[in-house]
């Protein structure tokens, strides 16, 4: 189960960043490693297998650019593979980013679904929002509880690391909160702004 949610972590990357420029797989692979490293250990061998799996269902494909002056024989080894987005692979990549389930705000998919939240509809990105609240802040109460009942049984260093952690998720929630009012914000605003700009109907005048 988690090598799938692993394996759709990476699709969205792939499809995401291809979206933005086509790359070299070296180029695509440092910048997988800034954007998923950031979240979760990312491992080099995970992503050819990935791009095989997207070259055979047609979302993406191969070119390889011909190098003037140098023999055929040896540009198949010299010439670098560069990756591109097919017309399939966008809506693939339009169908990812309309998700807005459990593996959206999970540990290993949030980061890779905010990262590219200027691609996301706004009441998508929001739902991903609430839903990553949602989730962090049953782990608070899970957080809270444990080091109520071991707070007098663990040693100063522990209590740290788990006064640590508490703080963490606690950022990470007031963070929620900041981007959630904001978004909603956003929201209303637009929604005033459309009804401003939507014409009135001519009324009826009796005779």
């Amino acid at each position: 189960m988690a090598g799938k949610k692993g394996a759709g972590v990476l699709e969205l990357a792939v499809l995401g960043l291809l979206h933005e420029s086509p790359m070299h797989g070296y180029e695509l692979r440092k910048r997988l490693n800034a954007l998923l490293g950031m979240f979760r250990a990312f491992s080099y061998g995970s992503l050819y297998p990935c791009l095989k799996q997207l070259l055979a269902k047609g979302l993406i494909v191969e070119d390889r650019p011909e190098e003037p002056n140098v023999p055929l024989a040896l540009q198949s080894r010299r010439s670098k593979i560069v990756y591109k987005l097919t017309a399939e692979g966008k809506e693939r990549l339009q169908q990812l980013l309309t998700e807005a389930g459990p593996a959206a705000w999970e540990d290993e998919g949030f980061g890779v679904h905010f990262a590219f939240f200027s691609h996301t509809r706004a009441d998508v990105r929001l739902r991903i929002l609430e839903g990553r609240r949602s989730r962090l802040e049953e782990r608070l109460e899970r957080l809270r509880a444990a080091l109520a009942r071991t707070r007098e049984r663990v040693d100063t260093y522990t209590l740290e690391l788990q006064n640590h952690g508490l703080e963490s998720v606690e950022r990470e929630v007031r963070w929620l909160n900041e981007l959630i009012g904001r978004e909603r914000a956003e929201q209303e605003q637009q929604t005033k702004n459309s009804s401003k700009t939507t014409p009135d109907m001519p009324r009826e005048t009796g005779h």
